[in-house]
């Protein structure tokens, strides 16, 4: 049975303006600058004026904006009210008209002959810059093939042996998988034993090790393009019997199998280490992208003291155009019909630049106080450079510090980098938890990692440290964790077990 009731709640939503910020709010430097060019063509009321000294607009003071303009919209000041009146008489003094520049002689048909100077010798040596090409992985292979004593049919399959390797120069299909893409693409019936005679001939190809089916083969395949010698037999042994043990520093077991000597063992495993585990990536490393930091805060250490500039501050500078200002005027104070609706629609357009410019001003406020807070926090590491130096710090801190919400800080924090005369950092470097010591001091937990991260470093590598022992060093020097946490740490740092750090 349906009904009809009244009901009052309340309810708590968000407004556009403050969704609107929350995205400007977590937007690094760069997405910022795109944003505000996406708002500048969808909006025809905004206009960028970092770069303008003056505008065609007609200039108006500051006590002719609209009521919600704010005041850091950037209209024109005051000092050029003066020039209103005189604006139609300057203009029409500069008019400029191509037919009067150019004069009776000017015609749209002129001959090409009298408009082509050829005033170049044909002593002249032309010089003219060459494009740079570069080939992709597959092409660089199969270019390789043409040279190859093969005949069509099997440059075919050769075509489609190098077309099913990844990245990293693997041929993870099944040749059996191969021929059927043959028989189905190219319409060639071919066998699984004919499939595997290409195969060798591709692996012949530069660079060594490309088109293996797994590790071992790949970096057998480099072994035997280097010069035969003692340490590369032995090296070769390794991984036909003792790959196993290599990988995981079984290093006795395998003197004992190969029946050599440490010294032998050592050569071989440099010899090893030098090869690329990844061949295909070698000939890809210069199609890569790169890419750059573009900080959002500079910290600069100005008498001793740390000054705090934002990124932001350079990028495009908002107003609302003047005419449209004063069109609004114009249509509010017409009678028809039309004119009231092109009134109301650019009085939205204009409500919504305000709504933008505001939401940019307000973000570059909360993006400063939070970094300043930061500097604040961590002032002994802005002045030192040295990361000891850093203070345990989370993000309830810093919302405390400046009287904001954590999600505001969290989006504040996320995706931005900071530069300082020590380097450029994550905003999130500079959070961590505390860790009390014996003597009751709170430290940071990156403090401790940093001390971790040394003693590995300075360890005997024949005879790495455990966790276990990490954890007698740590407590040695005040720092009471547990077995668990220094395995915590250690994989947080990306280090491997004591067995795995071995070395000869």
């Amino acid at each position: 049975m349906l009904s009809q009731r009244l009901q009052q709640k309340m309810q708590q939503k968000l407004s556009p303006m403050q969704i609107q910020l929350m995205k400007l709010l977590q937007m690094p430097i760069m997405d910022l600058e795109q944003r505000i060019k996406e708002e500048i063509e969808e909006n025809v009321v905004l206009e960028d004026v970092s770069d303008l000294g003056t505008t065609d607009d007609e200039p108006t003071t500051q006590d002719d904006q609209p009521q919600d303009v704010p005041d850091d919209a950037n209209f024109d000041s005051q000092d050029n009210a003066d020039n209103t009146d005189n604006t139609d008489d300057v203009n029409s003094d500069n008019e400029f008209s191509f037919e009067e520049y150019l004069g009776d002689d000017f015609d749209d048909d002129t001959p090409y002959y009298k408009l082509y100077a050829n005033n170049v010798s044909k002593d002249d040596e032309r010089k003219e810059i060459p494009l740079a090409s570069r080939l992709s992985f597959i092409d660089f292979l199969n270019n390789q093939i043409q040279l190859k004593d093969l005949d069509e049919r099997q440059k075919r399959i050769a075509k489609v042996i190098i077309g099913n390797l990844d990245e990293a120069g693997y041929l993870k299909r099944d040749l059996l998988a191969l021929t059927d893409d043959m028989y189905t693409t190219e319409g060639v019936d071919v066998s699984e034993e004919e499939v595997e005679n290409v195969l060798t001939e591709v692996q012949t190809l530069d660079p060594a090790g490309i088109a293996a089916r797994d590790l071992h083969e790949c970096l057998l395949l480099q072994l035997n393009r280097l010069p035969q010698s003692q340490f590369v037999t032995i090296a070769t042994n390794i991984l036909n019997d003792c790959l196993d043990e290599f990988t995981r520093k079984h290093y006795d077991k395998i003197i004992a199998k190969l029946k050599i000597t440490e010294e032998q063992l050592r050569e071989a495993e440099k010899i090893i280490l030098r090869l690329n585990p990844k061949p295909g990536n070698s000939v890809g490393e210069t199609e890569k992208t790169v890419n750059y930091i573009y900080p959002d805060f500079y910290v600069y250490i100005i008498d001793s003291e740390p000054l705090l500039q934002l990124a932001s501050q350079n990028s495009p500078e908002l107003k609302i155009k003047n005419s449209y200002v004063n069109m609004l005027r114009s249509l509010a104070k017409s009678p028809d019909k039309a004119d009231k609706e092109a009134a109301i629609y650019l009085k939205q357009k204009i409500d919504s630049a305000n709504a933008f410019i505001e939401s940019i001003q307000q973000r570059h406020n909360t993006l400063y106080n939070t970094m300043q807070a930061i500097i604040k926090r961590q002032y002994d590491f802005f002045t030192t450079g040295s990361e000891i130096r850093l203070k345990p710090m989370i993000l309830r801190d810093i919302a405390e510090d400046i009287n904001m919400d954590i999600s505001t800080i969290s989006r504040v924090v996320n995706s931005k980098y900071v530069r300082t005369p020590y380097g450029t950092y994550l905003l999130k470097f500079f959070f961590s938890e505390s860790m009390a010591t014996d003597s009751g001091e709170e430290v940071s937990t990156r403090e401790i990692k940093i001390i971790l991260s040394d003693c590995i470093q300075n360890e005997n590598k024949s005879t790495p440290l455990t966790d276990d022992e990490l954890m007698d060093v740590l407590k040695s020097k005040g720092y009471n964790i547990a077995r668990r946490t220094v395995a915590k740490y250690r994989q947080q740092l990306n280090i491997p077990v004591a067995r795995l750090r071995k070395e000869l």
